[in-house]
């Protein structure tokens, strides 16, 4: 009997089965996380099913030296082996896919096959930016899997249209020691130091055709993936329900406002989330975070734009809030992003 995972933040079963069989991982580790999975009741013949994943926490056990430099090599490495055939439900889309364009718009079904990494895609003028943010609760993990998440992606666009090399995918933590930032086949660079991790796609790059282009098969595919995002929406945690209220529209909600919606009472509402590992104020912080973030990641948007965006009366209050968020203003931030 195969234990039930839930949503706990890991790898798609089918991408790990074939991360198992790649060169990435020596036979010593491979035979720590068969050791793992025989222990949980995750036999192997379990990897083929398209749905589930395999925990994130696996990969700190059978790698307990890892640190930041270890894990962003990891994502790397790891991504390196992807393929198509990897992600599941999303698979299909992935190949028959007519554009990047259309291929980058499948992040969001990215919640049908982990909960690991949470994307935010935000159109700028001169192409995509896609946000990455890691949910392990692990800051180690969180690097390998986004670092593997943003690698992989543009694996994907590599395996469909050949050269990606005008893609960056931004890092928000120091470079490894010993790398040269780039990974062979794949073509992106890789910069460090910025102050949120995200992957930019330029606006010629979207426009890009994939090799296997077959929108009949594109359009029964995402039919199938709204109506399977649509029915595990149905049944989300009270947590997924009140980052999704605070998400939903700009400007931030109030307590009050969010348990109406959810018609709970607000006494009811800080239990429950209680229960669930959280608070109200830490998923307003969070959602009010990554959402200035990407918006100042865009320099067409000014900073006065971005506060009213958020509720803001004016840019002052919002400078104040980010700096105590950050540790620094949203005019120090911003510079940053051309170094």
């Amino acid at each position: 009997m195969v234990k039930e995972h839930g949503r706990e933040p890991g790898v798609p079963y089918t991408a790990f089965a074939q991360l198992l069989e790649s060169g990435a991982i020596s036979a010593d580790h491979k035979a720590r996380f068969l050791a793992i999975m025989a222990r949980e009741g995750a036999e192997e013949e379990v990897l083929s099913r398209p749905d589930g994943q395999a925990p994130a926490r696996w990969f700190k056990e059978v790698y307990p030296e890892l640190d930041i430099d270890r894990a962003t090599r990891l994502g790397q490495d790891f991504a390196e082996h992807v393929q198509l055939t990897s992600f599941g439900p999303l698979s299909l889309p992935l190949i028959s896919a007519g554009s990047v364009a259309e291929v980058v718009e499948l992040f969001a079904y990215l919640p049908l096959i982990t909960t690991a990494v949470a994307t935010r895609v935000r159109p700028q003028q001169d192409g995509l930016v896609v946000g990455l943010v890691g949910n392990t609760g692990d800051s180690e993990l969180d690097c390998l899997v986004v670092t593997y998440c943003g690698y992989a992606l543009a694996r994907l666009i590599h395996l469909l249209v050949g050269d990606t090399s005008d893609m960056t995918l931004h890092c928000g933590w120091p470079s490894p020691a010993s790398k040269d930032g780039d990974l062979p086949g794949l073509g992106p660079r890789l910069m460090f130091g910025a102050p949120a991790t995200y992957l930019h796609v330029p606006a010629k790059t979207l426009d890009d055709v994939c090799r296997f282009s077959d929108p009949t098969a594109y359009r029964l595919a995402i039919a199938d993936l709204e109506k399977a995002l649509d029915q595990r929406t149905k049944t989300p945690s009270l947590s997924e329900q009140v980052r999704m209220s605070l998400d939903d529209g700009p400007g931030s909600k109030r307590i009050a406002t969010v348990a109406t919606e959810l018609s709970v009472s607000v006494s009811t509402l800080k239990r429950r989330l209680h229960d669930e590992g959280t608070t109200f104020r830490e998923l307003l912080h969070t959602s009010m975070l990554e959402r200035a973030k990407l918006q100042l990641l865009d320099p067409s948007i000014s900073i006065n734009q971005v506060a009213a965006d958020l509720g803001y009366s004016d840019a002052t209050n919002f400078s104040h809030a980010f700096k105590r968020w950050t540790g620094q203003s949203p005019r120090q931030f911003r510079p940053r992003l051309d170094g």
